[in-house]
């Protein structure tokens, strides 16, 4: 039961999202439709399985925390990244273990320029280095909050950074980079002259 509830939710986001892009896009930015309709889908399910609605209290402070995550790291302008490099991708890497991964991903997006298989491996590997870089991380040390010891963290997970290091070199040298054609922005409008 519990897996057809999970099914349903995700058939309702994954249509939402693609009804809403395709038919819809001009407003697609105006309203949570996504989450409206996962919303909809557990409160359709409720009455086949109760939620445990009793852990909601508990999981509101790593929602809240993370949201606060995700607005800081959103707040930062896309000039301030670095140039797109392997370099770059390396260090995104560890800003994103103490910002959230999401959008930092989104500025290297609109940036352009990056090998995206590397940007994705720094971002979503580099973000597991410190508790509070994913929304994983977050998650555990809900159930789990002596997790959340910054120092703790880092004494018994300092291989962690250890093997990301290792990992983003060994795709270096097996893979090469690959950079996209960095984004430019539009260009304004010649005003002619009468």
């Amino acid at each position: 039961m519990r897996i057809g509830i999970v099914a349903l939710i995700l058939l309702f986001a994954v249509a939402t999202n693609v009804i809403v892009n395709m038919t819809f896009s001009e407003v697609a930015n105006r309203f949570p439709f996504i989450g409206a309709a996962v919303w909809f889908a557990i409160l359709l399910s409720a009455g086949l399985r109760r939620p445990d609605w009793e852990v909601l209290p508990e999981a509101l402070k790593g929602s809240l925390f993370l949201l606060s995550l995700v607005l800081c790291a959103s707040m930062m302008p896309v000039e301030k990244l670095p140039v797109a490099s392997w370099h770059s991708s390396l260090g995104l890497g560890f800003l994103s273990a103490v910002f959230d991964n999401i959008p930092l991903t989104a500025l290297a997006l609109k940036q352009g320029g990056y090998d995206w298989g590397f940007l994705a491996y720094a971002v979503g590997f580099g973000g597991s280095i410190m508790w509070f870089g994913s929304s994983a991380g977050v998650a555990i040390t809900n159930m789990f909050p002596e997790g959340r010891s910054v120092g703790q963290w880092l004494r018994h997970g300092w291989w962690v950074a250890v093997a990301y290091v290792v990992g983003f070199f060994v795709m270096l040298a097996v893979w090469s980079w690959h950079p996209d054609a960095p984004l430019r922005p539009r260009a304004e409008p010649v005003r002619q002259i009468p």
